[in-house]
């Protein structure tokens, strides 16, 4: 496996040649997720706000169990990522073929314990009566897609972390078509597919998460990595414990965070009308999602230029690219902030189908508008720190905010002060402003830069 010129351009030339050319796709990948995302909101709000308010609810679990699949792909990255930048190209397949094997592990494992909980999960996260047996239904089915979409997120890095990023691109575009249609001939049972009402969503993604790890199974036996399935497929406990290394703290941040806003929706829920509450956030984080589709593409090529630099050994480089991203972010993401401030109402109708629903979206929009400049702040330096390997830092930094701040604040004002729902987003805003700031001191103090991830 040697190295070639378009990798090399990650390390030299100019930053934001380099800033452009891993971006871009990144950007259309995270479109891809926002309209699968946004489709399942949508369908299941035509079927019902209970269904509307279980999807969201469940998807919140749903990616607490994918959190480990999470955490080996940004460890995967890192380490994948420096060793392109160093030019180390057989020691770059060994790792990817150790993530994907303990991926795999991992996956069968949590499927068999997801099969035989799923209605204790549900029962332990608090979910009111009236949407328990929708939520069950949803997560016995999701729970089959998990060794496929384990593979898929692993085999995305790899190819994000080589810097070929159009094959995740073409592989999530996929995805998404998938799914979307899924979602409609399912749900409402279009010929010559059955109609299976709303577990017709689960399916289409479980569907479309494996046509993903269809394709990019397909890709790895090619190009680049056309020698990772010639090799011993024997696991090597010292990498697994590197990528480990650097993962778990990832882990810890998400679960920090899915954990953070499943309890946030439990406080929502012991509300009096917790089900416009929570049909209302599900709602909001799905048009929310729009403003963070370039900050998750920023903050996916930052790990990458980032790591490949600081293997390349060009710290300073390094440094100024996580500054230029971030600057261009801010800018960016203001400015879409304001145009959904202004059009909230408009925005929240797209999703919301009641009066109350639609009321309690456009208040959630309105407030959570004047957090998104520094959740731009937090996401993109986050990757950086992430690609660099000090996926400490960003862990305490988002346990700090979630838990410390968003939740006590959120439980307080809602629950004891009895504010409603209102008081919930003005904590999401208070907490995510301290993230943006906390992140932002991380990165500056420059430790990262030191860092060994082997």
């Amino acid at each position: 496996m040697t190295k070639n010129k378009q990798y090399r351009d990650f390390t030299t030339g100019n930053l934001w040649k380099s800033i452009w050319k891993i971006s871009w796709p990144m950007l259309l990948v995270m479109v891809s997720y926002f309209f699968v995302g946004f489709t399942d909101v949508y369908v299941a709000g035509l079927i019902g706000p209970d269904v509307q308010a279980s999807v969201g609810f469940v998807n919140q679990i749903y990616y607490l169990i994918i959190i480990i699949a999470n955490a080996l792909g940004v460890g995967t990255l890192a380490m994948v990522s420096r060793a392109m930048g160093s030019d180390r190209g057989e020691r770059a397949l060994e790792i990817a073929r150790q993530s994907l094997i303990f991926s795999v592990l991992i996956a069968l494992t949590l499927t068999g314990t997801g099969l035989i909980f799923y209605k204790d999960v549900i029962a332990l996260a608090g979910f009111p009566e009236k949407i328990r047996t929708i939520a069950e239904d949803f997560l016995k089915i999701f729970t089959f897609s998990l060794a496929p979409y384990y593979i898929l997120i692993i085999s995305n890095s790899i190819f994000r972390a080589s810097g070929e990023v159009k094959k995740p691109l073409f592989t999530m575009f996929t995805v998404s078509i998938v799914n979307i249609v899924g979602d409609f001939v399912l749900v409402f049972g279009i010929s010559p597919f059955p109609k299976m009402g709303y577990a017709g969503i689960a399916v289409s993604t479980a569907a479309s998460v494996t046509a993903g790890m269809c394709i990019n199974l397909w890709f790895l036996s090619r190009g680049l990595w056309n020698s990772l399935y010639t090799g011993a497929w024997s696991v090597v406990g010292k990498t697994i414990s590197q990528i480990l290394k650097i993962g778990w703290p990832a882990a810890l941040l998400q679960i920090a965070w899915n954990a953070g806003t499943v309890v946030l929706y439990n406080i929502l829920g012991r509300l009096e009308n917790n089900i416009i509450a929570l049909a209302a956030i599900t709602n909001g984080l799905r048009i929310e999602a729009v403003i963070y589709l370039p900050a998750f593409a920023l903050n996916m090529a930052a790990s990458v230029l980032v790591g490949q630099n600081l293997g390349a050994a060009n710290a300073e480089r390094a440094e100024k690219i996580g500054w230029k991203m971030t600057q261009a972010g801010v800018m960016l993401i203001s400015a879409m902030a304001l145009v959904i401030f202004t059009r909230a109402e408009y925005f929240a109708s797209l999703l919301a189908k009641s009066h109350d629903v639609l009321e309690e979206t456009t208040r959630y929009l309105r407030i959570n508008m004047f957090s998104e400049p520094f959740m731009a702040m937090s996401s993109i330096l986050g990757g950086g720190l992430q690609g660099a390997g000090d996926t400490r830092g960003a862990m305490w930094v988002i346990v700090i905010s979630m838990w410390i701040i968003r939740l006590p604040l959120a439980y307080l004002l809602a629950v004891t002060l009895d504010y409603g729902a209102v008081s919930v987003w003005i904590a999401m805003i208070i907490s995510m402003i301290c993230q943006g700031l906390l992140m932002t001191v991380r990165f500056r103090r420059g430790r990262w830069k030191m860092l060994q991830v082997e």
